[in-house]
């Protein structure tokens, strides 16, 4: 599957590791704020999501793009220490 993360750290700290842990899990930087993967299963990327929790703060923002997820394409994102995901697919006619 394919994952991408966007982050807006709130601070320099939580930035760099966040990074550590998206190297860890092979993701590559693309841009400045933004990772990809296309080697990522749901089971990593649940403790992917775990070990992001466990260095983040209330200040530290972030977004996770995934694609496909049951044919459609998932953003779930940390704001303000809470995890909200929202699922988008194409309308059938």
């Amino acid at each position: 599957m394919f994952v991408s993360v966007v982050l807006d750290p709130g601070g320099i700290d939580s930035a760099k590791a966040i990074a550590e842990i998206l190297a860890r899990f092979s993701f590559k930087k693309i841009q400045k704020a933004c990772w990809e993967s296309m080697q990522i299963n749901e089971a990593q990327l649940a403790s992917l999501k775990r070990e992001i929790d466990s260095v983040t703060d209330y200040y530290d923002t972030l977004r996770i793009y995934q694609f496909p997820v049951n044919s459609n394409f998932a953003v779930t994102e940390l704001r303000h220490k809470q995890w909200k995901r929202s699922i988008y697919g194409a309308k059938q006619s």
